[in-house]
């Protein structure tokens, strides 16, 4: 059964919402500005690797920040959707250069103790989610300026997924895709497909003109990158999800066409640093940091 909306949204807000899209791993992270005040949120931040030189930059994460200083903005809230499996996140950067407080979901537990145990890390690293300023439950609400804004719980691609609610906007992460690229997969550990599409139909329970802002797009079908969409645009015509698809049939294409993926370019180092708010893996002895590769541990 799918469960309730935990909070009644406000459609009469309207957050100014600008996107960067991050061309190497298909990734649009956002910046939420109240439209009464200086305050903004960012969401799904990127950190550059250059995974075969083990080169980190921050140039994406850069341009997040010219853009917040050129417009005099606050950053109240560096929010994760989820630890991305395809992408570092670069929330300690901005943190570090504009502050905030750091947010996810609280399930973070649950992926850091999967992960920890897979990486084989040891009891110094923490996973009680002490890396993150704030864990946020099902229905927990924050403030951006004068906007209130609502966490809701949507696993299915993980554990620790969370749809954000602000005013008009969703921040999905990777729960759904545009309509022509259907939904996130769901065979990472922790991730179950019966689940997101549970979660998927919450989102869709939004009222019809709620705007849907996409963590990734992949340009199916030569078309150009596009992030923003309706609740009514997705439940008309995404492939996967539309209404009228049932439980059983999203779980079977799901499953099917899961089998078929191969895994992201970055998972590897993803999980490391995401598991950790962003942070690389402590200095080893030599006082150089590494990235490990478990050997058929994925």
């Amino acid at each position: 059964m799918t469960s309730p909306l935990p909070f009644t949204p406000d459609l009469s807000v309207k957050p100014e919402v600008a996107a960067f899209f991050d061309d190497a791993t298909n990734t649009v992270s956002y910046v939420v500005k109240d439209p009464s005040s200086k305050a903004c949120a960012v969401v799904d931040s990127v950190m550059d690797i250059d995974y075969a030189a083990g080169r980190i930059t921050y140039d994406h994460a850069d341009q997040i920040i010219d853009h917040i200083r050129k417009n005099g903005l606050a950053v109240e809230w560096i929010i994760e959707t989820h630890v991305h499996a395809d992408h570092l996140s670069a929330a300690p950067y901005i943190q570090e250069k504009l502050g905030g407080k750091l947010g996810i979901g609280d399930k973070i537990t649950v992926v850091q103790d999967t992960f920890g145990k897979v990486f084989n890390e040891g009891t110094e690293f923490q996973r009680d989610g002490s890396q993150f300023d704030r864990l946020f439950r099902d229905g927990d609400s924050y403030t951006i300026g004068s906007m209130t804004a609502y966490a809701m719980h949507t696993p299915g691609h993980t554990p620790a997924c969370m749809t954000h609610v602000i005013g008009d906007a969703a921040f999905v992460g990777d729960t759904l895709f545009m309509p022509d690229g259907g939904s996130a997969r769901a065979d990472f550990p922790g991730g179950d497909a019966r689940e997101l599409y549970r979660s998927i139909k919450r989102v869709l329970a939004l009222p019809g003109e709620t705007r849907l802002f996409i963590c990734h797009d992949y340009g199916p079908n030569g078309r150009d990158i596009k992030w923003e969409t309706t609740v009514a645009e997705e439940r008309s015509h995404n492939i996967h999800v539309r209404d009228g698809v049932s439980e059983d049939e999203f779980v079977s294409m799901r499953e099917a066409r899961d089998a078929t993926l191969d895994m992201p370019k970055l998972i590897i180092p993803s999980l490391q640093v995401n598991m950790r708010a962003g942070h690389l893996p402590p200095k080893e002895e030599d006082g150089k940091t590494y990235l490990k590769v478990p050997v058929n541990g994925l």
